[in-house]
């Protein structure tokens, strides 16, 4: 895609903080950290998200995080990370180029946790129902 800020970078058109590549993955700084050592873990390939990318750059994908994690922690002195793919507008994807967040993390930082709650009465039945069915529909 012309216009994708991932593309360009990918490209060499636009400039990043690069701290890994090989022929299917470009692995850079995020450019409005969450924490020091945020890194984006990109396909060199655009697909717009997680659904659309192929099983194959999908898993080169994680084999680079897997890479990367380990390295971020010692290199930033966190004690663990997270793995954030945010998938459609509502998930809150900004850029509509395939994309996982390495985000270091230590205790007590003060990153905000998700909310959780309970279901309802028989209702995790339900929607395991749908998503099974889901499953087995194309």
């Amino acid at each position: 895609m012309t216009d994708c800020i991932f593309c360009k970078i990918v490209k060499g058109e636009v400039q990043c903080e690069k701290v890994y590549e090989d022929e299917y993955v470009l692995a850079f700084l995020d450019i409005s950290p969450v924490s020091t050592g945020h890194t984006l873990v990109v396909p060199k390939v655009h697909y717009e998200d997680l659904t659309r990318t192929p099983h194959e750059v999908a898993c080169k994908c994680v084999d680079v995080i897997k890479k990367l994690a380990p390295a971020i922690i010692s290199a930033t002195g966190s004690e663990g990370f997270n793995i954030g793919l945010n998938n459609g507008k509502a998930a809150g994807q900004v850029v509509f180029h395939t994309h996982f967040h390495i985000i270091p993390r230590i205790t007590n930082d003060e990153l905000v946790r998700w909310s959780h709650h309970e279901y309802g009465a028989g209702e995790a039945g339900k929607v395991q129902k749908l998503i099974v069915h889901a499953i087995d529909s194309p």
